[in-house]
């Protein structure tokens, strides 16, 4: 039998934080909730977690300077940020800072977990995880097969470098959702990367010249402005 997937949640305010591992562990999660940063980090040294469900308003240490500081320490789990704040310049500093996604308050505990077994799932997928089961994206003639890792276009194999291929597998982990261009880079080149790099968007109009017919009105991979990419495509079950 499979271990639960272990997630931590660092909260300030105990109502929600109770609430949260209420909920997560009745989806199915093993769930550890803390209520500051230094706790937090006590818990990552002891035993290793497979996801961080952070708040964004906590004092005296906010959780983008949480995010921001395990991310410098070479922490790598996923992240996902919760905040009061809709504004969606805060949403891409904390997708910069490191979040791997961010869901504003109020939520639906329903679309908490959905992002929660994404990233999940993601994370499995960039690990190479032989146990995840292969799954089939589709988009216009195309078909990626996303544990393989192979493309075809009308059933014949399509060939591409490996970059533009690795690029094409982290839009494929999310699909129909907005990936930052820092997870895309990260995802693409690693966590030692400058924050401000934007060669990510070179690598993107490459790939849409390799995959649209008109690529200046992209089909498939599209532009979210003032977050990064998504890839439209449909998920063979």
């Amino acid at each position: 039998m499979d271990a639960l997937p272990k997630i931590i949640v660092l909260d300030d305010e105990a109502e929600l934080r109770n609430m949260l591992q209420r909920f997560l562990t009745s989806q199915g999660f093993e769930v550890r909730v803390v209520e500051n940063g230094k706790r937090l980090d006590r818990y990552l040294q002891r035993e290793p977690y497979d996801l961080l469900v952070l708040d964004w308003m906590m004092e005296p240490e906010d959780g983008l300077s949480v995010c921001k500081r395990l991310r410098a320490e070479g922490q790598t789990l996923p992240i996902l940020m919760l905040t009061a704040k809709g504004d969606p310049v805060d949403k891409v500093i904390g997708l910069e800072t490191g979040a791997d996604d961010y869901l504003a308050k109020p939520f639906l505990p329903q679309e908490l977990v959905a992002r929660v077994r994404a990233l999940l799932r993601r994370q499995k997928i960039a690990a190479g995880d032989p146990t995840l089961n292969s799954q089939i994206i589709r988009f216009g003639e195309f078909r990626f097969d996303l544990g393989k890792q192979t493309l075809t276009r009308a059933g014949a194999p399509f060939e591409m470098h490996s970059a533009q291929l690795q690029l094409l597998g982290a839009l494929g982990a999310s699909p129909n959702r907005a990936v930052s261009r820092d997870n895309l880079i990260a995802r693409t080149r690693g966590r030692d990367h400058d924050a401000l790099d934007r060669s990510i968007d070179v690598q993107v109009l490459r790939l849409r010249q390799l995959i649209e017919e008109d690529p200046a009105k992209p089909r498939y991979i599209k532009t979210v402005w003032g977050v990064g990419y998504m890839l439209i495509a449909e998920v063979e079950s």
